[in-house]
């Protein structure tokens, strides 16, 4: 185990219908596949040991017998392996038969987990064969498997818990429990499971695929767990039935691995225990829901996890680089929808209380004060209101090039906007005089005299029209304290608040896209431009006789692509910085084998990040309104209350050791 990561399997053998011997090489040979692969958890269907469809074989004794001794050699054959094995068989009180599940590892079998709803309909007839389990019914604590195995532990009260890891509690469940209303994983879960185990045999039908993995993937989001569901094979399709292997694996409610039908493949991934940890402490409820449902479960402790470097490296896991932005493009397209009209509807609503008749913003001819103008366009179309009414103020000053000025003049024009020019330069010269400030010194100071120079005139404009200043500032910039403050920091509403930098650069293209769509050229050749020039405050003089802009963003604070991905560990699951670092070298490095960024990058601005994000936290506690449209964002009256003066030596201390 790394970094709380956990590789994980569901295996599909082949199976032939009653014979316990065949199938129990094919489960020793899939077991041994799977833990040299990696996997510290391996979960077979159900009844893998004798078949599924067994039908009326299952009142043989013979077969009751052969199951027993295959789980035995099962577990003979297996005591090698650093892995935890689930294997499915019918065992037995002398009462009744019970379908169950065998926990398997290093040798021992550790625990027999009985099914609680049989499936007595359509197709499926449990009940002529076996016993619905009830824990709080049952006075049985153990069972008999043989002379060997005489005292396994039993029953559904179980949690099989690791000796290294107290976030690794596994809890176990067989097809139909799953099905129900009330599944025992739900109670396992509010009672420390992080884990569920499904081993199921569930036919194929027509639309049921889909079915199944909705339902898995619910009941990983509700219980906040990691859901293994191994399906049986083909090898038990027998008279009106047919299997098709169909395992799934969910954490959290996201789908980490799915078998294709009909395939019979072992699927892995690699689950985040301490994630899953972390969403449960986040999420107050889940504790509130846990205390109302607490009960007694039998812990039984095992060595699952393998120690970190003895297992795998490379995560079994697809990490995105960019976390805030969907990866296929169907799915962006509608987030990018979503968010607009998020943004939009929280300014009218602003708008409307208000009263305001206008709104005023700086429009640079840079990415952010262009999807300002944008969405405030469509707040402005909510409203009823014309869009001439939007005041676009440009502000050329000593940074601004030729090309940043005639886009943002062409957008104001191509959106509706009114637009006004204030050339500030005389103003900000007069300024340097009344505070000696050297207009030959281009430090902080010069650069924020310009900044505030701005805002002090869109606040003015805004008064003398009866209007909001439109704030364009964006979450990463106030992850970073990339901003003046009382200059650009400042507005009467900010739009741009929850929209991490990467995401604003898919919201413009979207909207040029959607521009082309709609025949207005003009606008998408602009919006296109703006996309392709450098992210910049254009806060100091141009190179190259006034033509190219010599202040770029991402040469002194870091790529907005690195930054946004620790934000989003950061805020989002309160990762340490150390595995951080360890999911952006997956991400950066690890994918394909394409190199985005060297190691020695990655820290370097993981450093960097974490100095900037405490520093900074004083511009974050009075940034204005905003709607939040996303599940990361740091206002301070919603997602992130910090001291303005906290000390952030551990965090950097440990991004310094990576």
């Amino acid at each position: 185990m790394k970094h709380g990561f956990l590789r994980v399997a569901c295996a599909t053998p082949a199976v032939t219908v009653a014979d316990c011997e065949s199938n129990a090489k094919s489960i020793i040979e899939g077991a041994r596949e799977a833990s040299k692969n990696g996997a510290e958890i391996i979960v077979f269907p159900e009844l893998c040991i004798t078949g599924y469809t067994c039908s009326d074989l299952f009142l043989q004794d013979a077969l009751e017998k052969a199951a027993a001794a295959a789980l035995e050699k099962i577990a003979e054959e297996t005591k090698t392996l650093d892995s935890l094995i689930l294997l499915g068989l019918p065992v037995t009180d002398g009462k009744a038969i019970f379908n169950s599940a065998a926990v398997v590892c290093k040798g021992k079998i550790e625990a027999i987990v009985p099914k609680s709803y049989m499936p007595n309909y359509a197709e499926f007839y449990e009940r002529r064969h076996f016993k619905p389990f009830n824990q709080e019914k049952s006075t049985e604590k153990t069972i008999f498997i043989s002379e060997k195995n005489s005292c396994v532990p039993f029953g559904t009260d179980i949690i099989i818990c690791d000796k290294k890891n107290p976030f690794l509690k596994l809890a176990v469940e067989l097809c139909e429990d799953l099905w129900v209303p009330l599944s025992p994983s739900t109670k396992a879960a509010l009672n420390g499971a992080t884990i569920i185990a499904n081993l199921s045999a569930s036919n194929e039908i027509i639309g049921k695929a889909e079915y199944r993995k909705t339902l898995v993937s619910a009941q990983s989001a509700k219980t906040v767990s990691a859901y293994l569901y191994a399906n049986a094979g083909n090898g038990e399709s027998t008279t009106d039935v047919v299997f098709s292997g169909h395992s799934v694996i969910a954490e959290n409610g996201s789908i980490l691995a799915e078998s294709a039908l009909f395939s019979s493949e072992t699927i892995y991934a690699d689950i985040d225990l301490e994630r899953l940890t972390h969403e449960r402490k986040r999420t107050s409820t889940f504790a509130d829901c846990s205390d109302e449902n607490a009960a007694e479960f039998r812990e039984i402790f095992v060595d699952i996890a393998r120690e970190s470097g003895k297992s795998f490296e490379k995560l079994d896991r697809k990490i995105s680089r960019t976390p805030f932005v969907p990866s296929g493009d169907e799915e962006r397209a509608k987030r990018c929808m979503a968010v607009v009209e998020l943004q939009a509807q929280g300014l009218a609503k602003r708008l409307r209380h208000t009263h305001a008749s206008s709104a005023v913003l700086g429009l640079s001819g840079g990415l952010d004060s262009t999807l300002a103008l944008l969405v405030t366009a469509r707040a402005f179309d909510l409203c009823s209101i014309p869009r001439k009414r939007i005041l676009s103020v440009t502000m050329p000053c000593f940074g601004t090039t030729d090309r940043t000025y005639n886009n943002a003049c062409l957008l104001a024009r191509e959106v509706g906007s009114e637009l006004k020019e204030v050339k500030i330069a005389d103003a900000v010269t007069q300024h340097f005089k009344d505070i000696g400030q050297d207009p030959e010194k281009h430090d902080v100071t010069y650069e924020n005299c310009q900044a505030r120079e701005r805002t002090q005139v869109l606040m003015d404009l805004a008064n003398k029209s009866d209007g909001l200043v439109i704030g364009t500032g964006d979450l990463s910039e106030q992850a970073l304290g990339w901003a003046t403050y009382n200059g650009d920091h400042m507005s009467m509403y900010g739009v741009n608040g929850s929209i991490p930098k990467t995401l604003v650069r898919y919201l413009v293209k979207w909207f040029a896209d959607d521009a082309e769509a709609k025949g207005n050229g003009k606008l998408s050749e602009v919006l296109l431009d703006i996309l392709d020039t450098p992210v910049s405050p254009e806060l100091l003089p141009p190179a190259k006789d006034g033509k190219e802009i010599a202040q770029k963003t991402e040469d002194l604070v870091g790529p907005y692509e690195l930054h946004d991905f620790f934000l989003y560990y950061v805020l989002r699951f309160g990762f340490s910085p150390k595995k951080i670092f360890y999911l952006a070298e997956n991400a950066f490095i690890a994918q394909n084998g394409e190199e985005a960024y060297s190691r020695e990058t990655i820290k370097k601005w993981l450093v960097s990040f974490y100095k900037r994000f405490f520093a900074q936290q004083f511009k974050r506690s009075c940034m204005p309104d905003g709607a939040k449209v996303g599940s990361v964002n740091l206002s301070p009256r919603g997602d992130w209350r910090m001291p303005s003066d906290a000390s952030g030596n551990i965090w950097i201390k440990e991004a310094e050791s990576c």
